[in-house]
């Protein structure tokens, strides 16, 4: 059993609302609406349900990274620089946006898709890298599995096994799914900022199982600044799934709008005129527009 000498306590809980997003989707956002726009580093959290024709049509992004997880379904990807794929169920991309990316992200089967999409801020020095795509199939994913908990490593290390993603942000990223029951103990780095979103069932977080509250999915808790790590419990009749995510603060100034974000206002301004005239990355967005624009006629 991992050590952890102090849990960390829950500092605040958000009910995820839902909201338009893209072409007639919808999105459960946790991170980035009023109540929280941002939890250095993590810039959006979205719990998203789409069935075609809806999806996310051609847009940019600049100065961060987008990390895909798909929990049913899937979703066809396509960009200005011919990368193409599609990311089923249990399957993950984690997107280096850097200096600039034009794509698309659109329903790719019958019935609903559904995923979590995370928005990680970069730093200064990373925000104008060359894109870059680490993608990994389900079956690929890191697992361990003991005493009734069972964890996915999408990124850092749980129950003695790590990903293999790189992070410019360093974060930790697990999908734990607990048994009635069972509990887990999972060190995070002290250093972290760090949050659980509940996906099913309902779990004891924090300190005391005694005097702690269950609490339900579509929740975010954001865990207090002080201690070692997270203590949680099973104490339902169902099974718990949800995500465990942290990161190193940054601690640097966010000028953001919408899919650009940098560090200053005259950065966000001079990433607008890059877009519209197509320059400083934004080059081959000019004659480019996804299959699926094409197919929807505009």
């Amino acid at each position: 059993m991992s050590v952890v000498r102090e849990p960390r306590s829950i500092a605040r809980k958000f009910l995820a609302r839902p909201q338009q997003e893209g072409l007639g989707a919808v999105v459960k956002r946790s991170i980035g609406r009023f109540e929280l726009r941002y939890f250095d580093p993590f810039l959006v959290l979205d719990e998203f349900s789409v069935s075609a024709p809806a999806g996310f049509p051609d847009h940019p992004h600049r100065g961060f990274e987008s990390v895909t997880y798909m929990l049913q379904g899937a979703v066809t990807h396509e960009d200005f620089d011919g990368h193409k794929g599609t990311i089923e169920a249990g399957d993950l991309q984690w997107m280096t946006a850097g200096r600039g990316v034009v794509h698309s992200e659109m329903p790719a089967a019958e019935g609903t898709q559904k995923g979590l999409q995370l928005w990680i801020n970069l730093s200064c020095q990373h925000k104008m890298v060359q894109p870059r795509y680490q993608e990994i199939s389900s079956n690929n994913i890191a697992e361990a599995t003991r005493d009734g908990v069972k964890v996915r490593v999408i990124a850092g290390e749980a129950l003695g096994v790590k990903s293999t993603i790189h992070t410019k942000t360093p974060t930790m990223y697990l999908d734990f799914t607990l048994k009635p029951g069972s509990q887990i103990k999972q060190p995070i780095p002290k250093s972290y900022n760090a949050f659980i979103y509940i996906l099913e069932g309902e779990g004891i977080f924090g300190q005391d199982s005694r005097t702690n509250s269950p609490i339900s999915s579509h929740n975010l808790l954001l865990l207090s600044g002080f201690g070692d790590g997270l203590v949680a419990w099973n104490k339902g009749s169902k099974i718990l799934r949800f995500i465990l995510v942290g990161g190193e603060p940054l601690g640097e100034p966010v000028a953001q709008l919408g899919p650009f974000v940098m560090n200053t206002q005259e950065e966000i301004d001079q990433t607008i005129e890059d877009f519209e005239n197509y320059t400083n990355g934004f080059e081959k967005a000019r004659h480019w527009r996804s299959e699926a624009r094409v197919e929807l006629g505009y």
